[in-house]
This record gives structure tokens, sequence and C-alpha cells, in this order.
């Protein structure tokens, strides 16, 4: 089939960004099991979690450029691009939307308030990735996605798609290093709190951090462009320029820096929570992509480390898109009982993280990767089944 051209298998294999993606994702669970005990940004624990969409983002445009690049050369059409991403992206989404929409109904008191219908149509228009506005916002939180919160940033990982296949892989290197400045600017803006275009106002507990982008209200709209544009930009810039750098023990040298960013607490408060800004800007700008830059100079680990960040790799996008139905039981279980002992919130917390991973690891193996085979073979292979099939790395998008 004319646009389905085959990877080749001795294609590099970039494992250690494969386990930094799965890194990050249980990162993100601790953080968002620390959040509900928070009381505000500042105050958390596990502080810069929410930074790790922006790490997922960057490893979006390496991954699409690695991914796609070559295969347009070679007579990919828009048609096979996108079947591909959608059979890659939207049956792990579904399932997160399912699973949020019965932890709704089935745990959480909001659903007197709810009717079945529009929980209903809440779900369909989560599957297509619709987001609601704020009158049908039936948990009250903002959010555009309300029965898995972090899809927001698969609607922008969609987003970022579109603009790669119809603008953005036409771009020269020259000009793909201008957009990287021009939104690292935006990036500044909004870390800083600059307000040079005056959607950042009504931003007060978020001043001087990178958080935001999951409802349709303006500002939120700009926070969400501003943190995909740069490090998608960046991720693919770093690809094509291939910038490499090859030290020993870059996987644990990456995991240890990814670590620390994600985990860092609160840098400043009072007069000097500016200097928090100035923090994640350096994150974000400086700090992701030179963990792309050496995850990405080592291409052969040992067995051992090869097989841990291959599972990681594999985890990752199940975890993230799935884990926070438990999360929202985990909240309301603890609105409704605020004065269980310490013991009983840690036992909470270790179990929500325990099922997430068993959820995650369950939905990959005996869902994600069959559906996803049937879809191609459907979809992809139907017209020509004597082509090869392609091979793909973890770290491929498809």
């Amino acid at each position: 089939m004319k646009g389905s051209s085959v990877l080749s298998s001795t294609r590099p294999r970039f494992e250690i960004l494969d386990g930094m993606r799965g890194v990050a994702a249980i990162i993100v669970v601790i953080f968002h099991i620390f959040e509900i005990h928070s009381k505000g940004p500042a105050l958390q624990i596990i502080n810069h979690g929410y930074l790790a969409v922006d790490f997922f983002f960057a490893l979006s445009g390496f991954v699409i450029g690695y991914a796609y690049d070559d295969r347009w050369k070679k007579g990919m059409t828009l048609s096979t691009f996108f079947k591909t991403r959608v059979i890659r992206l939207q049956p792990m989404m579904i399932l997160g939307v399912t699973l949020g929409a019965l932890t709704y109904y089935f745990g959480l008191a909001q659903i007197e308030s709810t009717t079945v219908k529009t929980l209903l149509l809440i779900w369909l228009l989560s599957c297509l990735l619709i987001p609601v506005t704020r009158q049908m916002d039936i948990r009250g939180w903002g959010e555009g996605y309300a029965l898995d919160g972090p899809q927001w940033t698969l609607a922008f990982e969609y987003i970022a798609n579109i603009l790669y296949a119809v603008f953005i892989r036409h771009f020269s290197k020259k000009m793909l290093f201008l957009f990287v400045i021009l939104s690292a600017l935006l990036s500044i803006d909004l870390s800083l709190h600059l307000d040079m275009f005056g959607f950042l106002s009504n931003r007060i507990d978020e001043r001087y951090t990178m958080i935001g982008g999951w409802s349709l209200d303006p500002s939120q709209l700009y926070v969400g462009f501003t943190r995909l544009l740069y490090p998608f930009f960046t991720g693919l810039l770093i690809y094509r320029l291939g910038l490499r750098i090859k030290i020993k023990g870059a996987f644990l040298v990456c995991a240890s820096i990814l670590c620390l960013a994600l985990m860092m607490p609160r840098v400043g408060i009072g007069a000097y929570e500016w200097t928090n800004g100035l923090y994640e800007a350096f994150c974000v700008l400086i700090v992701f992509p030179l963990i792309l830059i050496i995850g990405s100079g080592i291409l052969e680990l040992d067995a051992r480390k090869t097989k841990i960040c291959n599972w990681l790799g594999r985890i990752s996008y199940p975890l993230y898109i799935t884990h926070y139905s438990f999360i929202y039981f985990l909240f309301e279980w603890t609105y409704k009982h605020p004065d269980m002992p310490i013991s009983v919130q840690i036992f909470n917390g270790i179990a929500v993280f325990l099922i997430s991973m068993g959820v995650a690891y369950a939905s990959e193996r005996l869902y994600d990767i069959k559906i996803r085979e049937w879809l191609k073979n459907k979809f992809l292979y139907k017209k020509e089944p004597k082509l090869p099939k392609l091979e793909i790395t973890n770290l491929s998008p498809e």
C-alpha cells in the first residue's frame, strides 16, 4: 500500500528515551497522588511533576521526526499518516475516558446531579476529543475533558501531529530553528509571568509556573499552546540536526536529571516566587532538550537496561492516560474522610499507585496491542496484505 513504507529493523533503537518516557509517566502518577493532600501548588511535596507534560511534548517532536520524516519521501500520504496516528493514540484514550466515566458513575457523589444521558454525551464527546464548555463541567474542576483530565494533552498532541503533517514537515532546519526561538519567547512569557499578550492576568496561584492548558478559556488555551510549541519544535530540530552526546551511564544520568527536575520542591515563595518561573523555564528550555540529546546518544544498552527501558516505554502511555480515573476516586474518598489517619492515607496512595500500574500493564497487553494490530490490518495493510508489516521500536508512535 502506498504510504506505508517499512521501517528497517536496522534503524536505531532509542531505548533510553523509551525509558525516560516511562519514568516521567510514573512521576506523574506520584505527583497526582501527592496533589490530593496538597494545600496549594507552592506547598506540594512532588512539586514540578506537571512539567512531565512539556517533556512528553519534546519527546513527541523527536519521535515524529524519527518515525515519519523519511517516510514522506517514500510516498506516505496524509491519509496514511493520520490513520497511523489515530490507531496509535485513540484506543487507549477511549479506554481512559471509559474508566473515567465508570469511576464517576459508581464512585462519586456528583452523579446525583448528573443524568446518565449527560454522562453518556460527555463520554461520546471525549471519545471524539471534543472538549466541553464550563457549562458541561460535571466535576467543577474547570476541565475541558472532565472524565479523564490528562486527555487535554492528547488533544494538543493531535494538534501537533496536524501541524507537522500539513506544515512543519516542509520546514527547513533554519525555519524550524526560527520557530524554536519564537516559541521559546512564549515559554519565557508564561514562566516569568511577563504577560506580553494579556492572556495571563487571571493566573494567581499559577503565577511563575507552566501549570495549565486543560480548558477552553483564552488563558488556558494560550498556556496549552505555549507548552506545546517550544518542546515539540525543539524535539524535532534535535532529531533533524542529529544532536547526540555519548556518555557512560547515560540511562542513569538521564533518569537522575529527569527525576530531579520533576520532583524538585517549589523554588521560590513570596517575594522570590519569580525564581520558580526561572527554574521551570530552565527545565523546559535547557534540561529537557539535554535529556533528549544524551538519551539518543547511546543506541546499545546491556540486556538488563534494555529490558527495563522497553517495559517502561510500553506502559508509559497506558499509565498516563488511564491512571487519573483512580485519582478522581482517591480525591473523592479523601474529601469524604478528612480525619483518616496518616497510615490510611499512605495505604490508599500506595494502593492507587499499584492499581494504576497494574491496569496500565494489563490494558497494554490485553487490549492496546491487540486492538491496534487489528486496526492496522484492517485499515493500513488491507489492500496489499503481502507487504511486510511495519517493524517498530517502542519509541515509534505507531
